[in-house]
């Protein structure tokens, strides 16, 4: 059992935001099994970057659009396929919710405030990039174009 290979898997993902009066609110996700929050995210394909898969599993998994910042704000790791997935995670500014999208079906969707989405999140380095993104968007917001 120990010479078992751990497989790793490179994903990307998007933490969709947008301002409110009590800061900023954060669209999640449900799992594809609707058992819990997440964020839009998977596997990046081989001939896509990190950030065009990122914006693709946007659209895919919540119908989102909107300008995404180009440069990670972090990643987090987790367990699945056994092995270990590497999320790369971008904010996305959202501007429009599509009312139909690829997975519909398969997820619903919700903003929350952003300490409100750390809390329901079931994985502690997603959580803890939530509860870093006020600093996230202040450092960002000059060379992102975000005036809120």
């Amino acid at each position: 059992m120990g010479n078992v290979p751990d497989w790793y898997f490179r994903q990307s993902g998007v933490i969709p935001y947008r301002a409110s009066l009590q800061g900023p609110e954060v669209l999640l996700i449900t799992s594809r099994r609707r058992k819990h929050w997440v964020i839009p995210k998977g596997v990046v394909e081989p001939h896509m970057t990190h950030l065009s898969s990122a914006c693709q599993e946007a659209w895919e998994e919540a119908g989102l659009h909107g300008q995404i910042y180009p440069e990670s704000v972090g990643t987090y790791q987790y367990r699945k396929w056994g092995g270990t997935c590497e999320v790369q995670v971008y904010l996305l500014a959202v501007d429009r919710l599509a009312d139909q999208w690829p997975e519909r079906s398969f997820r619903s969707r919700q903003w929350v405030l952003w300490n409100q989405a750390a809390e329901l999140v079931r994985d502690s380095g997603l959580a803890r990039l939530l509860k870093d993104l006020p600093n996230d968007l202040q450092r960002v917001q000059g060379s992102f174009g975000e005036s809120e």
